[in-house]
């Protein structure tokens, strides 16, 4: 890529530039339309479970898929329910390499909850992302908020992948002025309200760079102007 000349970045915030492992698990959480549930009692395990909600207290609501077995197994358990494990996966929405971003495995209790539904309420989870795993408990999964950009964040992130590959070269550069030695692409994987983490793509390998943002942006239409901030912090404070 051609090398291009930038003003220096503005100062990155005080703030911790990425969301907490609480936070990064309730998104993922509140993103997921299904799930892998796992019983203990056989071993038992269905891909697929779809998700009905997810409430405050980080409890998922699923609906029953109707497997026999499973139905056989919580028919036999205790008032407490079965020990069970869920299992989310987040993945990328843009197609690059590598597109699992995070694991998030929750063990608990699952009880079945009237006609076609189920009631599962996490007691630990591990987030399993960056090559680092974290561990949480209960209380902290019931206390973070999931990220208010989560329900827009795939459409986002191909927005600029197909219409904004200049700004993305820009604001690496901006981030990092050598990161893009060799890199052949700069694409959009993950957005939050903290900031965006792009994949600088080389010909047999890949780096991913977290770009906070100045400001949080806590609404879609907000995400424009974070970026432009970083880009052209006089333009984006111009009035219009």
């Amino acid at each position: 890529m051609a090398e291009m000349s930038h003003p220096a970045m503005p100062a990155m915030p005080a703030k911790p530039a990425a969301p907490t492992g609480a936070e990064r698990a309730r998104t993922m959480l509140a993103a997921a339309g299904s799930v892998a549930l796992t019983t203990t009692a056989v071993d038992h395990r269905l891909d697929q479970v779809v998700v009905h909600t997810v409430d405050a207290a980080s409890r998922l609501v699923l609906l029953d898929p109707a497997d026999d077995l499973l139905t056989a197994e919580l028919a036999a358990a205790s008032h407490a329910g079965l020990a069970a494990y869920v299992e989310v996966t987040d993945v990328a929405p843009v197609a690059v390499r590598d597109r699992v971003r995070a694991r998030l495995t929750l063990s608990g209790r699952l009880t079945a909850a009237g006609p076609g539904t189920l009631v599962f309420r996490p007691a630990q989870a591990a987030i399993s992302e960056d090559d680092k795993v974290r561990t949480l408990d209960a209380a902290a999964l019931a206390a973070a908020a999931p990220d208010p950009l989560a329900a827009h964040e795939a459409e986002i992130l191909c927005h600029l992948d197909t219409g904004h590959a200049d700004f993305l070269v820009e604001l690496a550069e901006l981030r990092h002025p050598r990161a893009l030695s060799g890199v052949e692409y700069v694409r959009p994987v993950l957005l939050d309200r903290k900031g965006i983490v792009l994949r600088l793509e080389k010909r047999d390998a890949h780096e991913d760079l977290r770009v906070p943002f100045l400001a949080e942006a806590r609404a879609p239409h907000e995400v424009g102007h974070r970026i432009q901030e970083l880009l052209d912090p006089a333009a984006a404070h111009t009035p219009h």
